[in-house]
């Protein structure tokens, strides 16, 4: 009997059920893998609320998990049955018990990585490693401005830009969310709840501003990173937590000649050799000590609605995981 988290309908955490469901057997490029730990991200809120659609419902939503290989179809050469595996992509239906998914999406878990480690480490690690030497390459001396420094990906982001040379702000909502910052990384931290952070960063870089911000948070901090921005700066919004930006104006870029980037993990993972390469470069990371990665709330699957609940309400720090 496999159990599973399932939705009939968008809403809020109250949709997500606990209910038996089939596993089928893996067709021939698939595995059949028997979860062990599962990653929650912010982009799971978005697809249970319907910001990002849903292609039919019933449905099981997440895209982030580690386990252990129970099956192969006969054309799957890159894992086998018992390895170690770990994931981070599309299709949704991580917040189960098991589940197939198409093999040449799994990466084996290197010895050392635990498994509930490795459930954080896939789309919050590869999402700093592209932001970070992709989509802005991060150089020693830079000004990074992180938003949301003391959640999931930016305890990620922090520590990793830190140890690539770059001055480190944070912002952050609370005194206790502060110390977490800067013990991973921040040289500087703002309480967004009680300073202007864009007068902050103005402040701390004695007008310049930084080389690039990344913001996860979207419409609320949009506008105030934009002015907290250098000239030839790069505004990098990966994320929309507190909403979409629906309208720029270009002249806002023009008066720094700004550049502006909205980037997907899923376009940096298209092919199997990309995904391996970031993924390689995560564990990299860990091992040369530019990463540490930590779980900081653990529920039970079934308990999925409280643990979306309390990220909603900003009661997390750090990664959080489910356990089947």
């Amino acid at each position: 009997m496999t159990h599973a988290i399932v939705q009939h309908k968008v809403g809020g955490p109250e949709v997500l059920q606990w209910e038996e469901i089939h596993v089928p057997d893996p067709e021939p490029t698939q595995a059949r893998v028997r979860h062990t730990a599962i990653g929650v991200n912010f982009i799971d809120v978005y697809h249970r609320m319907g910001k990002y659609p849903i292609p039919e419902f019933p449905i099981t939503i997440g895209m982030e998990a580690a386990g252990v290989v129970e099956a192969v179809g006969n054309d799957v050469t890159n894992v086998a049955v018992g390895d170690r595996v770990v994931y981070a992509t599309r299709p949704i239906g991580a917040y189960s018990e098991a589940r197939v998914i198409d093999a040449s999406r799994l990466v084996a878990i290197p010895d050392g990585i635990a498994d509930q480690a490795a459930a954080t480490l896939m789309l919050k690690g590869m999402t700093s490693a592209y932001l970070l030497t992709r989509t802005h390459v991060v150089k020693s001396g830079d000004v990074v401005l992180v938003h949301a420094a003391a959640g999931g990906m930016g305890l990620y982001l922090c520590q990793w830009a830190k140890n690539m040379g770059a001055i480190v702000i944070g912002t952050v909502s609370t005194p206790e969310k502060a110390a977490l910052a800067r013990a991973h990384g921040c040289d500087h931290v703002i309480d967004y709840t009680s300073e202007d952070f864009t007068a902050g960063v103005l402040e701390i870089t004695d007008g310049r501003g930084c080389s690039v911000v990344y913001d996860g948070v979207g419409q609320a901090t949009f506008a105030g990173s934009l002015g907290a921005l250098a000239t030839l700066g790069h505004m990098v919004s990966f994320g929309n937590a507190s909403g979409s930006v629906t309208s720029i104006e270009m002249a806002d870029l023009a008066a720094k000649s700004l550049t502006l980037s909205r980037p997907t993990l899923f376009h940096y993972t298209d092919t199997a050799p990309e995904l391996n390469a970031l993924a390689t470069a995560v564990f990299s990371a860990i091992k040369d000590g530019d990463l540490t990665p930590e779980v900081r709330q653990v529920y039970a699957l079934k308990d999925a609605a409280l643990a979306h609940t309390d990220l909603q309400a900003r009661a997390t720090t750090g990664a959080t995981i489910l356990l089947p």
